[in-house]
């Protein structure tokens, strides 16, 4: 039996891909969920399910006895709320009850999984881990709140936490149960849903790569460091052009301007408001379009060792698991 190590969110889709890829490497895997998470991505496990709540202090420190590693991947993931504080909230004090827990509790090392949402793009060119942005610079309460908690655990690891920071791209891929936003993309162009684009970009990268770059921040990261988990940049009409022919239909080839998708946001907004269901589209959403999500994991690369497989085949993979799940009809 391996090291016993703990990841919070191994009901998510990030969470779960960490959780199985410490599992086949040979280590005793706890998993934190909530009493109303959920379970389909733990459930045929080997996993030990301590039920509990990244907020809750107390379960926290239930969840690491005898733990020797830590992997914090849980978060609230959402790009809209009615009280977009809420999320800040979340992800801000969960990640602290998180830190404080392992600390106390004497865990050897802690792997943060943070986002490039706090990082500043470029209009075009991939940027690092350098490239930070500020309170006053980010756009939305998600990017917020993954970029105050990122501060959060820098600040603890120069005060001595043993944690070491990774920043996922845009994973995709199989046992994306929500699904994520990127995923709902990839499931509304299969289904005919998208007959148009806007002309943005992200960086893909294969989920289970994402996975493997945690095992290895884990192994040979640095305390305080952050590293740039991804895989290639792609602009969404290019990431439609795959998609479609895998559902047997044609890219949509309408490129669609923002300034008139602005009214439709405010609207969506406003019954979100009143229905509490998360809207097609937001103005948050739009404001972060104008910006090419492209990213550099050359740090990861050279320091970690690294890689990340082709996107074709990691977009391949989530639509035949999307299919298989009932999500493409």
């Amino acid at each position: 039996m391996g090291d016993k190590v703990l990841v919070t969110g191994a009901s998510g889709f990030v969470g779960s891909a960490v959780a199985r890829a410490l599992s086949r490497r040979g280590d005793d895997v706890r998993v934190l969920v909530r009493s109303t998470s959920n379970r389909t991505n733990v459930e045929g496990e080997t996993f030990e399910i301590a039920e509990g709540d990244m907020l809750d202090r107390h379960s926290m420190i239930e969840a690491m006895e005898g733990v020797r590693y830590v992997f914090h991947v849980a978060a609230d993931y959402r790009l809209w709320a009615r009280d977009p504080q809420e999320i800040v909230r979340n992800n801000l004090e969960g990640t602290r009850a998180v830190m404080e827990a392992a600390r106390n509790m004497g865990v050897e090392r802690i792997v943060y999984t943070s986002s490039v949402a706090a990082l500043k793009p470029s209009h075009g060119d991939a940027v690092d881990e350098a490239s930070r942005h500020s309170e006053h610079t980010v756009i939305g309460a998600y990017k917020k709140s993954k970029l105050v908690a990122e501060r959060l655990v820098e600040r603890m690891a120069g005060e001595g936490l043993p944690a070491v920071i990774v920043s996922p791209s845009t994973p995709i891929g199989p046992r994306d149960i929500k699904p994520t936003p990127t995923g709902r993309i990839i499931v509304q162009a299969a289904t005919g849903g998208m007959p148009a684009y806007v002309d943005t970009g992200l960086n893909l990268v294969h989920v289970d790569d994402v996975a493997a770059g945690h095992l290895l921040a884990l192994d040979k990261g640095r305390i305080g460091q952050n590293y740039i988990l991804g895989g290639a940049d792609v602009r969404l009409k290019e990431m439609l052009g795959v998609i479609c022919p895998l559902a047997g239909r044609k890219p949509p080839g309408i490129r669609l301007p923002r300034t008139p998708l602005y009214p439709l946001a405010w609207g969506s907004e406003a019954i979100a408001r009143f229905t509490g269901r998360e809207p097609m589209l937001t103005v948050d959403a739009l404001n972060m379009s104008r910006y090419h999500m492209f990213f550099s994991s050359k740090k990861a690369q050279d320091e970690l060792g690294y890689t990340a497989r082709p996107w074709q085949e990691a977009i391949a993979d989530a639509v035949v698991w999307f299919r298989n799940a009932g999500y493409i009809k």
